[in-house]
């Protein structure tokens, strides 16, 4: 993306104020430009290479269509969806020369410039050029024109008369002395499954200036949402069953035992409902996105919203549970600001990126507008990993020195599901890293969607952990916090007998636990409680 007010940058402040602008003038950039499989060009000029000059109009992952368009209809029902048909429509397609190189042509000539749209499947693109005529020149020159292998003046392609569904070209002139040339109304029909890219280039250097505008329509078997994209609209379906479920059982639980709820089942009720939301908008945005061919601007900012607000909810939920918060301490005390900032921080950068990813043309995303809001987004999640386990050892030490030992297992418990989760992200990483190294093309397209759609699934599973743990029962008190005298008691589970009386046995061994905590207090040294004495004394 281009930065049209980069002096902002120069000049920050501690509260933010300059980012807030560019994130919201980059969001209203963006927005203008909500296209998606509907290809826009406004005005857009060409890059010279070799010994010519092209733009590129698009790329997208197309399947092969399941039947053929009929070659009888009119013209005019190819403005309405066609199911089972992929295609690539040009419509208003203009091209201007300037207007020194059309009064350089003959007034009388009926042909006087040529452009040429190129439709190539990236397996094919070794076609394109002279490589197979041990040439680098990309169009035909009178040399290479000799043997009849090409036209001068034309693109040079290789075809191959056995396979039909090879690279295809529209041709357009320019007549006169005219500025402008119209491409007519084309419709290209898609039989082979692939990552497919459309240029548009010119051979003739008289050409240089030229401009193109208009738009260029790609649509699937299915509706219009790009192949790499198509299996993401059943996954958030898919999630969004997922996540009523969760919710589902988690408020039966929940009002089962609703007089002994505890503050934080509250921050896990609203982080399933805030899933529940952000995977249905989702799945709504890929299907309105899929029958329209452009995104829907309020179901998308509303969809890339929700997932900034939970993603930033649930690390925040991941650190205060790693704190102890309502197991170990009853508030954040005077911590809770920098977990505040660092919250609202993760979530403007999350949003920015997403606002990035999700508006504005499939093709349209650069390396480095995303480079710089994926290295923000982190590091900040560097942050809450290292903030998070840190959180964690505190509390585990804190708990097994006081002798929770039903705190300290639920612990150990969250810990090592978060230790593995953290072991299979690093290793998805790497792979992710792999994949897109490895497929610079996009030649693997068909398997691009499990890179989001696997973070999705281990917030999830994650969330589910939270959920068994952290589960509403009879005993809140046993995971609460509450003061020192008289816990123990509750976390050694002794029972009792219908009608409150306890049993003999019960009895005595509730006595002896009380005789061995008086002694604990009169000789610390011997049961190494000292420490407790002046964590209490800290605290």
């Amino acid at each position: 993306m281009r930065c049209r007010n980069c002096s902002a940058m120069s000049d920050p402040f501690p509260n933010g104020y300059n980012f807030c602008i560019i994130v919201m003038y980059l969001s209203c950039y963006l927005i203008s430009q909500v296209n998606a499989s509907v290809h826009e060009y406004h005005n857009e000029g060409f890059i010279h290479r070799s010994n010519s000059y092209f733009f590129h109009g698009g790329s997208e992952g197309l399947y092969a269509s399941k039947a053929r368009i009929d070659a009888d209809k009119p013209t005019s029902n190819e403005d309405k969806p066609i199911n089972g048909k992929s295609f690539i429509r040009f419509e208003s397609i203009n091209f201007r020369r300037t207007k020194l190189s059309a009064e350089k042509k003959n007034e009388m000539q009926q042909k006087t410039g040529l452009v040429e749209a190129i439709i190539v499947e990236v397996r094919d693109r070794d076609k394109i050029g002279g490589s197979y005529l041990k040439s680098d020149a990309i169009c035909c020159t009178p040399e290479l024109a000799k043997n009849g292998s090409c036209k001068v003046g034309e693109v040079i392609i290789h075809q191959d008369p056995y396979n039909l569904n090879g690279p295809k070209r529209v041709q357009t002139f320019f007549e006169g002395q005219n500025e402008e040339a119209s491409m007519g109304h084309e419709t290209i029909e898609i039989n082979s499954t692939g990552m497919y890219y459309l240029y548009f280039m010119y051979c003739d250097p008289e050409l240089k200036g030229l401009q193109i505008s208009g738009k260029t329509v790609w649509r699937n078997t299915e509706g219009y949402l790009p192949g790499k994209m198509a299996p993401l609209m059943t996954f958030s379906a898919f999630m969004s069953f997922a996540y009523l479920v969760l919710g589902l059982v988690w408020f039966v639980r929940f009002v089962q035992y609703w007089k002994d709820i505890m503050q934080l089942h509250y921050h896990i009720t609203a982080v399933i409902g805030l899933g529940m939301c952000e995977m249905a908008l989702w799945y709504f945005e890929y299907a309105n996105f899929n029958s329209t061919g452009t995104r829907p601007m309020g179901i998308t900012l509303w969809a890339v919203t929700f997932s900034a607000v939970k993603k930033t909810v649930s690390r925040l939920l991941l650190l205060v549970v790693s704190m102890g918060y309502g197991v170990v301490r009853p508030t954040l005390g005077g911590i809770t600001m920098k977990v505040i900032l660092l919250g609202v921080t993760y979530f403007i950068f999350s949003e920015a990126l997403g606002l990035v990813e999700h508006l504005g043309n499939i093709n349209d995303f650069t390396g480095k507008a995303r480079l710089l809001l994926v290295l923000p987004v982190s590091l900040l999640d560097a942050c809450f990993i290292i903030w998070i386990f840190s959180s964690l050892s505190q509390t585990l030490e804190k708990l097994q020195i006081k002798k929770s030992l039903a705190k300290f297992a639920l612990y150990q418990k969250f810990t090592n599901s978060l230790a593995v989760s953290v072991l299979l992200s690093v290793a998805w990483i790497g792979y992710e890293l792999y994949f897109n190294a490895a497929d610079p093309l996009s030649e693997l397209w068909r398997r691009a969607w499990i890179i989001p759609a696997f973070w999705t699934l281990l917030a999830y599973i994650i969330l589910v952990v939270i959920c068994i743990l952290w589960a509403p029962s009879h005993n809140p008190t046993r995971y609460a916090y509450s003061e020192e005298t008289g816990d123990d008691l509750e976390e050694e589970g002794i029972p009792l007998t219908g009608g409150g009386v306890m049993v003999a046995g019960d009895l005595a061994t509730k006595v002896d636990i009380k005789e061995r905590k008086v002694s604990s207090a009169i000789e610390p040294h011997v049961f190494g409680l000292g420490e407790d004495l002046e964590e209490d004394k800290r605290v």
